[in-house]
């Protein structure tokens, strides 16, 4: 057994729902999770590095680690062991054999509170930058040049470094220069999800679309976000003409959504939103920009986890996602029209859902990702 500490930011906090906190969980907050709760699984004592009032929260003492949390989403039937917390200001670094960090943000938050220097970080990334401005990443100036400079740190600090995609390995050997204990480690969906309980959507004879996911915002990253959006509104214009409702679930700046012809459900709880899921017709995916040099489309796991058949704009990564579970279309980059007609056709035919539904339990679920971080573990710790 390995005492392993996981970080992801600063004023990183799961929803309580017994505090009516209804937080929307993100893909990185959904990743760390489900992560630290598979390492977890595989034997490990884990814990998650929070704010401070985490810790501390409803009377638990302030000299020692409040383990578990019932109000932390999880998923049925799910068996891993319950994660501990541990303070960022408080954290001994040195205590645990392993460091894992989460995106660019979290090893950030790990040098702000003085664990940089361990000897054992796995540092992953959601994305990867280059040095200079390039098409396929949505980073543009000096937000771009500021994730290459956290990467060079990492590339120093970390034993391993995990990246979601091949294309994102190459670009970090192209631009990083080349490293032993590079990994790729993608993103999944959970194993175990509930079942359909309610149709969350308005009883219509409409066909009910769906999207999911974060559209970001101009602060961030500008260039995506407006074009998000613009397909969005493009998009559910073209499905109105064509009797079907486009819905977007997530987070984001959606003051410019049309809401005329996209239904926004706003930035639910994770465990809340299985059911749009379930009674969807059809999961889409956009792209901001043409292609994305090598950040994978998360939503696709999901999507095909639950049965739901996908449309995605072509340019991400793991497309072949769609093709290799036999339940859905890739349609060109940039032909909404195109779009629209393969997602009404989508939503008409009649697929093998289960044998969507199988090979993503074979292939692409969350344990099988904490897999590849066991491997490694079991060669830098042997017997343990």
């Amino acid at each position: 057994m390995l005492r392993i500490v996981t970080v992801y930011q600063p004023a990183a906090r799961p929803p309580d729902r017994a505090q009516g906190d209804l937080v929307s969980l993100n893909m990185g907050y959904i990743r760390w999770l489900r992560m630290s709760e598979e390492l977890a699984r595989l034997g490990h004592q884990v814990d998650v590095a929070v704010a401070d009032e985490l810790v501390h929260a409803r009377g638990a003492p302030r000299d020692r680690e409040s383990r578990g949390d019932p109000a932390w989403p999880r998923p049925v039937g799910y068996l891993a062991p319950p994660l501990g917390r541990v303070s960022l200001t408080r954290v001994r670094w040195r205590d645990y054999d392993v460091v894992k960090t989460d995106y660019h943000k979290g090893f950030e938050t790990l040098e702000q509170f003085g664990g940089a220097d361990h000897p054992c970080i796995i540092a992953h990334l959601g994305s990867t930058v280059s040095p200079e401005d390039r098409p396929g990443i949505p980073f543009y100036g000096d937000i771009r040049a500021q994730l290459f400079t956290t990467q060079l740190r990492i590339h120093q600090r970390a034993r391993y470094v995990a990246l979601l995609t091949p294309p994102a390995r190459e670009l970090w050997q192209e631009c990083v220069g080349p490293r032993e204990r590079l990994l790729v480690v993608p993103g999944a969906a959970d194993r175990d999800v509930p079942p359909p309980v309610r149709n969350p959507y308005p009883a219509t004879s409409e066909r009910t679309i769906l999207f999911a996911g974060n559209v970001y915002n101009p602060q961030s990253q500008p260039e995506a976000h407006a074009l998000l959006i613009a397909k969005l509104n493009r998009l559910g214009q073209l499905l109105a003409r064509r009797g079907a409702r486009l819905y977007m679930m997530g987070t984001g700046d959606v003051t410019h959504l049309d809401q005329q012809h996209v239904t926004y459900l706003g930035a639910l709880p994770y465990q809340d939103t299985w059911d749009y899921f379930h009674f969807a017709d059809v999961g889409v995916v956009v792209a901001p920009g043409p292609f994305l040099h090598n950040n994978e489309s998360t939503k696709i796991y999901s999507y095909l986890r639950v049965g739901l058949p996908v449309v995605s704009e072509a340019g991400f990564p793991n497309d072949d996602v769609v093709r290799e579970a036999g339940l859905g279309f890739v349609v060109p980059n940039d032909d909404l029209e195109q779009m629209a007609d393969a997602i009404l056709e989508a939503a008409a035919r009649d697929w093998e859902r289960e044998r969507a539904i199988r090979y993503i339990l074979r292939h692409h679920t969350w344990d099988q990702r904490a897999q590849l971080y066991r491997q490694v573990l079991a060669r830098d710790f042997p017997g343990r």
